[in-house]
């Protein structure tokens, strides 16, 4: 039980890393204050750029992936630790220490805890993200119903016998129910927008400055 809340602490510690933040820094842009003031990878890719949008987003994706799959590894048989890891994980990206606890949305984050622990559904979900994205050039809209996608997939890896026993696991189908909910809900100023027609479209923007205007 130490070791498990050991993997738990590590991997918050390692999901709080504000990579969107950092990149931003190095640009020379505070990403909190341009933008959507979200330390995400599409407010990245808005303020400073497709390249850099596109690294925020791996790494991201990667603080939920590595340690959820560690766990996995390292407690096989035991579904519950990968869980609780990458649901750290998320949480400190959403809530990261280094920043005084006021972090992203956690999607690209939550999405790589979801391949750790179940390939199936994130594929499904991913594929209409992408659908949904160009149909509208919403990314709000593509990741609310992306996250639905996740929400009522998972069980048919069950029903269907699917995947690993972490992917048929009744904690993977209610975690992910949670982490979709979640995501869902941190979403709804911009479901507000959506519903209203004020949404903005996705756009990169060129320059520098024209992202800080």
């Amino acid at each position: 039980m130490i070791y498990q809340i050991i993997a738990v602490m590590v991997s918050y510690l390692i999901g709080a890393i504000p990579f969107g933040f950092l990149i931003g820094k190095a640009h020379g842009i505070d990403i909190r204050k341009v933008g959507s003031c979200n330390i995400g990878a599409t407010n990245v890719t808005r303020t400073v750029g497709a390249i850099a949008g596109k690294c925020c987003f791996a790494l991201d994706f990667f603080k939920g992936f590595s340690p959820t799959l560690a766990v996995t590894l390292l407690f096989p048989g035991e579904p519950h630790a990968a869980i609780f890891a990458g649901a750290a994980a998320i949480a400190g990206h959403m809530f990261p220490v280094y920043l005084k606890f006021k972090g992203g949305k956690g999607v690209s984050t939550a999405a790589g805890v979801a391949l750790a622990l179940a390939p199936i559904p994130l594929v499904v979900a991913l594929a209409v993200w992408v659908i949904v994205f160009f149909a509208g050039r919403y990314v709000s809209l593509a990741s609310i119903v992306a996250a639905a996608t996740l929400m009522f997939f998972a069980p048919l890896c069950r029903l269907t016998g699917w995947g690993s026993d972490n992917a048929r696991s009744w904690w993977t189908i209610g975690f992910f129910v949670i982490i979709s909910l979640l995501a869902i809900i941190r979403h709804k100023a911009n479901i507000v927008r959506l519903c209203n027609g004020t949404e903005n479209r996705f756009e990169r923007k060129r320059a520098q400055g024209e992202a800080t205007k």
